[in-house]
């Protein structure tokens, strides 16, 4: 089936005793049992929950996977995967990366004994150079949060194979619409349901995607003991969410070409970060491994004074955490979230203190140039 059309209708069927159309929301926290070791296949409201089912089903579908595991967050999501491996163990990791990941990772799981390798993705040979014995996985984010560096998804997936690594990618701001991993041969995705998939800045939510029986039956058991799982009513938001996710990012494409190139034309910004440029270094790669090049532009205005009238003065971009909303969002990565990433790490990277990020939403692009004029102003 063609995208649109898994999105609206895959992992749901009309409901069996009324016929509803859309799925119910089970808001239960426990099943009746026929009998004494006998039930309808559901037992307790954090091992199964037939709302969570249809999302995990409906989005392992978009993103051309066999199973979905749903958290109640990216980033309990992200934790989940360190129930592949275990203490002693080295795991490569983009240096670019969410700056909740990079917390995560660095500053907490490295007290369990895990070791980590931040490195530049964006060239793979980065990547077999400080592969060791004890390596297990390779986590990659393509494009970067927030620089918009790409990571060859075919070249990492065969550096992993061929050194028997487990393969993970963050497809956050993507989307399934404009790439998906596991065609490249990857093994896990990984998504922040929090930004483009729900898309209505609404729902705080994660999930991994994977066609790997064995990954798929260690992060079921996990989703399960550890009981970081959405509600009923978040799984059905996002559900919602998913069926409009085609014609979302579309938009989402179209406005922020049309916005790079205000601020390419208008000489504002000293550096503008996104695939769709001709000039971005990965453009081609872009290209390749991607649809569209999404709704997310970096731009360094070179001085954290103009950097400063623009986020402060902006009316319809609002500033705040979070990207993927059909509304228009703000930041500054430095200063929210890249602020636990240390300062020399942050500039090594061209992450500077007079770079924006703005998340282009669905509003009418000539306001948003406007509302970025009339800061400015």
């Amino acid at each position: 089936m063609g995208f649109s059309t898994d999105a609206i209708h895959a992992g749901q069927i009309p409901d069996p005793t009324t016929g509803a159309v859309i799925t119910p929301i089970y808001q239960t926290s426990t099943y009746a049992q026929e009998a004494l070791g006998k039930n309808k296949g559901f037992e307790y409201g954090r091992t199964h929950n037939l709302t969570r089912s249809a999302l995990e089903a409906n989005v392992a579908a978009l993103e051309k996977g066999k199973y979905g595991i749903a958290f109640s967050s990216g980033l309990a999501a992200t934790h989940a995967l360190m129930s592949l491996i275990k203490s002693g163990d080295h795991v490569i990791v983009s240096n670019n990366v969410y700056g909740g990941t990079y917390r995560l990772y660095e500053l907490n799981m490295k007290d369990y004994g895990i070791d980590f390798s931040w490195v530049n993705t964006s060239d793979i040979k980065n990547i077999e150079l400080v592969i060791k014995p004890n390596t297990k996985m390779v986590f990659i984010e393509t494009p970067t949060n927030p620089m918009l560096n790409l990571t060859d998804l075919d070249g990492t997936a065969k550096i992993c194979k061929k050194n028997n690594l487990i393969s993970i990618v963050d497809n956050t701001f993507m989307s399934p619409y404009f790439q998906n991993p596991l065609t490249f041969g990857c093994d896990i995705v990984l998504h922040s349901q929090t930004k483009y998939i729900n898309g209505h800045s609404d729902v705080i939510g994660g999930i991994l995607v994977t066609s790997d029986d064995k990954i798929h039956s260690r992060l079921r058991y996990i989703q399960n003991a550890v009981g970081s799982v959405p509600s009923p009513f978040d799984c059905w938001l996002i559900l919602r969410s998913t069926k409009t996710l085609a014609v979302r990012m579309e938009r989402h494409n179209y406005n922020a070409q049309q916005f790079t190139n205000y601020l390419m034309n208008s000489g504002i910004a000293k550096k503008v970060y996104y695939p769709g440029l001709v000039s971005h270094p990965q453009h081609e790669l872009a290209k390749k491994q991607m649809r569209g090049f999404g709704g997310m532009i970096s731009a360094d205005f070179g001085d954290i004074e103009i950097a400063k009238k623009i986020l402060n003065n902006v009316k319809l971009f609002t500033l705040g955490e979070s990207l993927g909303g059909v509304e228009s969002l703000i930041s500054h990565p430095a200063t929210m979230t890249h602020a636990s990433v240390p300062k020399q790490e942050r500039e090594q990277m061209g992450l500077t203190d007079s770079l924006v990020r703005f998340s282009v939403g669905l509003e009418d692009i000539e306001d948003l140039i406007q509302d970025v004029e009339n800061a400015l102003k």
